[in-house]
């Protein structure tokens, strides 16, 4: 629409006169702020000022802006003529609800001519540039937020002809506009503000500089547009912080930029005392450890937290192999370094069943000196830690691979064997113990008669009690499938009464592994319910020996299921998937249950257990599960190996039997298998 005519229809009135038409609107305005007790008069925005800003619409603004008021209408009369809305005069003092001016909206939405021409019209005599809203936010706050380079640009230029310093203005939060372009992560902004001379050094109420906004935003031009244009740049960020602490958790090239321009960040900590060497070490990140330390003082990798905890303490914590591989390597006497309790990093390491880092160490065992066996303030070696820290794996690797020493005694004069008592899990106990026993470990000296046993012993008796019902349960489950399997001869009668498949020898591997199913499982249930009814100290017995009633019943009714279905199958591809399904589901059964009950460790180890068990009375008298457990887990391998060569019987069988049933069995003479009891 042509300006001229915008202009005209804007102009253009209708209305009656009221009373108080005369009184101007910055007096009305003024009067309504003094009765609501403002300082400042605030006249409320008319919505069409306030879309035609939004929209950048320039002629409509000035229009609505330069229309002179001619007859006085009601309050908040409007009408509309050919598409323009009518209105009283506007005013350039008129504010939003947050108060917001027009510049302010203009400069939000980036409207560089809307404002310029706003600024050769009206503000260059009204000093508008630094007008506030409610947050004190300035018209540059809003375009440095919202990324717009060339408003900035702009207002920066317009303040600088007026000898106006609008770039250190701060809003509520004590943010300026570089702290808002370098937090939302806006380079070119940041970098025309810097340009302009925008101070770097300021910070906001939470004591942050714009340099640490700008890292935490991941932008790396304005990181580099800070570092390279302002020499003396804050890089202050909360808790104490500088900009490289949070630098190694973003980018590679905002470490190298930061380093370049300072290297002394790399040695200032923040109020914990961890260093950006400390940050990059937790996160475990080789290609910023390499970079720190290539530019950072020499003593860097020597400092400690309040904790005491060097870089390499916390890398070896959080299992980063690599990085301690790396500061190792860097500074091979790091290893040296022990926290406020005289730990090492293998110490660190083996407290959070850090495997990755013991095995590193173990391979370094000649530069890591004696540290596999060096004690703590408490006298604690690894050995001790991983006992106590309930970690097996870590405990066989010390003993098969470190050669570390079994019998030290700590600050509280125990052994490693001594603290397997403390041990709250069963099979975690039977571990230790039968490690450190297999490699000469001893209990402290002491009279037979102290010998603490097991602090779990009540436990035991306690879930024994409340898993025999289960378990009798389940017994009696598998005995009622056994049982009516036994009456539902696969392949049916015949008209005399007999099994069909007789003759076949795998039907009589059928009949007597069906038969095996209900005694074990009968056996099973007799024992745990004598078990629970005695409650005496040797129940647990029982109670074991029901558990491998179980167990054999299992197996064989499915072994009996296998050869009942290779009996009377007459495909050769339903056999393979039923035999494949089979051995697959026993393969994974039997190695989840030997990985929840077995041994952490080797053949070796074990036998030699075995036989020094016999000879290490106070181990059977304080450990006495642990001996039992190991040779119940002997009999559970062998169980399971006569399954598995069972399973391969019964296969074998059904290949030698399918000629005899295909001239034998004559499906006329079957009459109906008799119902299941």
């Amino acid at each position: 629409m042509d300006h001229h005519v915008v202009v005209q229809l804007a102009q253009q009135r209708s209305g009656s006169p009221s009373a108080g038409a005369d009184q101007p609107p910055a007096a009305a305005a003024a009067a309504a702020a003094a009765a609501n007790g403002e300082s400042t008069p605030r006249m409320e925005m008319c919505p069409s000022l306030y879309r035609a800003a939004r929209s950048g619409r320039s002629e409509e603004v000035m229009a609505l802006l330069l229309q002179q008021r001619h007859g006085a209408g009601s309050a908040g009369h409007r009408h509309q003529v050919a598409g323009i809305i009518q209105h009283e005069q506007c005013n350039l003092l008129e504010v939003t609800a947050e108060r917001n001016t027009v510049l302010h909206v203009a400069a939000e939405k980036g409207h560089v001519e809307l404002i310029k021409e706003l600024y050769h019209r009206f503000i260059k005599d009204n000093n508008f540039l630094s007008r506030r809203n409610s947050v004190l936010n300035t018209p540059l706050h809003c375009a440095a937020r919202e990324g717009h380079t060339g408003t900035v640009t702009t207002l920066v230029h317009l303040a600088q002809d007026r000898v106006e310093n609008i770039m250190g203005c701060q809003n509520t939060a004590g943010d300026t506009a570089l702290h808002l372009a370098a937090r939302h992560g806006h380079g070119a902004t940041v970098e025309a503000l810097v340009a302009a001379h925008a101070k770097a050094t300021e910070l906001n109420k939470v004591g942050v500089s714009p340099l640490y906004l700008a890292v935490m935003s991941r932008s790396v031009p304005a990181v580099r547009a800070i570092v390279t244009t302002c020499s003396d740049a804050s890089a202050v960020g909360p808790s104490s912080q500088n900009a490289l602490h949070a630098a190694v958790f973003r980018s590679l090239e905002m470490v190298h930029l930061l380093l370049q321009w300072k290297p002394e960040l790399a040695s200032q900590v923040d109020c914990n005392g961890s260093t950006p060497l400390h940050f990059a070490a937790s996160d475990g990140n080789s290609k910023i450890i390499r970079a720190i330390m290539a530019t950072a003082p020499p003593g860097t990798v020597y400092m400690k937290d309040s904790d005491g905890l060097s870089a390499l303490h916390v890398a070896a914590k959080l299992g980063h192999a690599d990085v301690v591989k790396q500061l190792i390597g860097i500074r091979p006497d790091a290893v040296e370094l022990r926290d406020s309790h005289g730990e090492t990093f293998v110490h660190s390491a083996v407290r959070e069943k850090r495997s990755s880092i013991v095995s590193l160490a173990i391979k370094k065992h000649k530069q890591v000196g004696g540290l596999l066996d060096a004690q703590d303030g408490d006298g604690n070696t690894p050995l001790h830690i991983a006992v106590v820290a309930g970690a097996p794996g870590i405990v066989n690797a010390l003993l098969q691979k470190g050669k570390v020493q079994t019998d030290v005694l700590n600050g509280d004069g125990h052994t490693p064997l001594d603290l397997a008592s403390t041990s709250p899990s069963l099979f975690n106990m039977v571990r230790f113990v039968m490690a450190l026993v297999a490699f000469g470990a001893q209990c402290r000296p002491q009279r037979n008669d102290h010998l603490k046993p097991w602090s779990g012993h009540d436990n035991i008796g306690k879930g024994i009690e409340r898993t025999s019902d289960s378990l009798a349960v389940v017994a009696v489950l598998i005995a009622t499938v056994a049982f009516a399997a036994g009456f539902n001869m696969p392949g049916g009668y015949t008209n005399d009464g007999s099994a069909s498949l007789q003759g076949m020898s795998l039907f009589r591997w059928f009949v007597v592994l069906d038969a095996i199913a209900v005694a074990s499982s009968v056996i099973a249930v007799i024992l745990l319910v004598y078990g629970k009814a005695s409650r005496s100290t040797g129940s647990w017995k029982s109670f074991v020996a029901a558990l491998h009633c179980i167990w054999v019943s299992l197996v064989s009714l499915i072994l009996a299921f296998f050869a009942a279905s290779r009996a009377v199958m007459r495909t050769s591809t339903a056999e393979s998937i039923v035999y494949i399904v089979i051995y697959v589901g026993l393969i994974v059964l039997s190695l989840f249950v030997a990985q929840w009950i077995g041994p952490v460790t080797t053949a070796r180890a074990f036998w030699r257990f075995l036989w020094l068990s016999h000879r290490a009375h106070t181990v059977r008298r304080q450990y006495p599960f642990a001996v039992a457990s190991i040779y119940n887990w002997l009999l559970f391998f062998h169980i399971t190996y006569i399954m598995f060569a069972g399973l391969g019987v019964v296969h074998n069988h059904s290949n030698s039997d399918r000629g005899g049933l295909s001239s034998s069995w004559n499906p006329n003479h079957i009459s109906p298998a008799p119902a299941p009891m």
